[in-house]
């Protein structure tokens, strides 16, 4: 019953966390009520991916002709779509208990509270209840969809992202509310499945965390592919009394009214922590609007206890919440005499964000105007995937690449990208500016050719006013 950590959540923070526990020689238990992997891997990223991707199949298959292929019967087998991303997910899944069993991690199923003296319970599905001990304790119970106060989801005509996943059938008509990035993708999805989709955003632009260039891309993008986006307007009502629903939508600006009939409403507005009834207030630890206060490396103001992930306000991704939960454990180990130094911070204005509609969107760093904001004079420079050679071959000679750097030093400030695959091109410049690489230094590094890639190094020419290819 005592371990050195005890991980309360086993998503991408809570999993990570306790394996590189377990290789740093610590005893370590996972208290997970649901399915390990947590809502990324089993609600989340992983089968969100595996629905767009039989989207984009379908896609290609619609534009078979593009490409000289002539396909004459075809259709979208929408449970068939579903059920497959389930089945990814399930497997996933099961390689997560199998890295548990391999680290020889005890998993607890139930639901955990934090009590004083460094305890734990557990309550099982049949309402018994266990406690166990630890040195350590790491929340990383995650969090869900956030709920506004006059749209109740009533997970039928109402839906979060979850239901979203799982819906009985086909819409012939959706509405979604919010367009980050859970927004979008799911807008591209049922969009490219055969549904009337409409978006609305309450700012002025769509994807509002990005770029003002990609933002406008993606607009001419969505638009173009059929999809009806309104900025600049909120969700009054949502009316569900007859077979359907009935979405009041106003117009910031103007105040103007429309009354849009869907079959179901998505609400994509964001995220709530998992922080309520979990034992915090009992145990006295900071929490500022539901989030939890942690120092640079995950420590609360209560001795003996951190968090991770979507309980901080830091960034709300997968790759965070791991990256928070091994700085966490090898702050532990270091204390312990079981690592060799104390890990250092993360950059958190070095994290990769992605979207993965299609086109996709991948960006890092400052956005032009956020980097004059910070006082820097930049170098801006943008390369279309039109003028790319792999870009045409493949039939995605859409979006671009823009980059920007520091005028004085040639620092890399940021990187913002619309285009195929651009989710596996944003690493480069996450490395780069990990390693302080500098913009003539990207314009130098010979980048294979033809790729997609290239279009990083041209970009970085076109600021330096050296590109080639435009």
């Amino acid at each position: 019953m005592n371990y050195d950590v005890i991980v309360v959540g086993s998503g991408p923070g809570g999993y990570v966390a306790a394996i590189r526990a377990a290789q740093l020689g610590l005893k370590v238990a996972v208290v997970e009520r649901e399915s390990l992997g947590g809502i990324c891997l089993n609600w989340g990223c992983i089968p969100t991916k595996a629905l767009l991707k039989s989207a984009q199949v379908f896609e290609y298959i619609k534009h078979a002709k593009d490409y000289g292929i002539s396909v004459s019967e075809y259709n979208a087998d929408f449970d068939a779509v579903i059920n497959r991303s389930r089945g990814v997910a399930d497997k996933m899944s099961k390689g997560i208990s199998f890295l548990m069993r391999k680290n020889k991690i005890t998993v607890l199923n139930g639901n955990g509270k934090l009590l004083k003296g460094s305890k734990v319970s557990v309550t099982d599905a049949k309402g018994k209840t266990s406690t166990y001990s630890a040195k350590h304790i790491i929340v990383a119970t995650g969090a869900r969809a956030r709920q506004l106060p006059h749209i109740v989801l009533d997970n039928k005509k109402v839906v979060g992202y979850r239901k979203a996943m799982t819906l009985d059938k086909l819409p012939k008509k959706l509405v979604v509310m919010g367009s980050g990035a859970i927004g979008m993708e799911f807008a591209y999805f049922y969009n490219a499945m055969g549904t009337e989709v409409t978006v609305v955003e309450y700012l002025d632009h769509i994807l509002p965390r990005e770029d003002v260039d990609v933002s406008k891309e993606m607009y001419k993008i969505f638009k173009k592919a059929g999809i009806k986006l309104m900025r600049g307007a909120a969700v009054q009502s949502v009316d569900t009394s007859g077979k359907g629903c009935v979405v009041k939508v106003k117009e910031n600006k103007s105040g103007k009214e429309h009354n849009i009939e869907c079959d179901v409403l998505l609400s994509a507005v964001g995220i709530s922590p998992n922080t309520d009834n979990i034992g915090l207030e009992e145990l006295g630890v900071q929490v500022d609007r539901g989030f939890i206060k942690v120092d640079s490396h995950y420590q609360t103001n209560v001795k003996g206890v951190y968090a991770i992930g979507d309980v901080l306000a830091t960034h709300a991704l997968a790759h965070v919440a791991s990256a928070e939960g091994i700085i966490c454990v090898e702050t532990i180990a270091h204390a312990e005499g079981k690592f060799d130094h104390k890990p250092d911070t993360i950059d958190y204005n070095n994290i990769p964000s992605c979207t993965y509609c299609w086109p996709e969107v991948a960006s890092v760093g400052y956005t032009e105007q956020a980097a004059k904001d910070a006082g820097y004079e930049v170098r801006v420079g943008k390369f279309p995937f039109s003028a790319s050679g792999k870009a045409s071959a493949s039939g995605a000679n859409y979006g671009f690449v823009k980059v920007v750097f520091d005028k004085k030093y040639g620092e890399f400030l940021g990187a913002h990208m619309v285009g195929a695959n651009v989710t596996e091109m944003i690493a480069e410049v996450v490395a780069a500016r990990k390693l302080e690489t500098t913009g003539h230094e990207i314009v130098k590094a010979v980048h294979p050719h033809p790729t997609m890639s290239e279009a990083v190094m041209e970009a970085a020419a076109a600021a330096y006013d050296e590109v080639i290819h435009l």
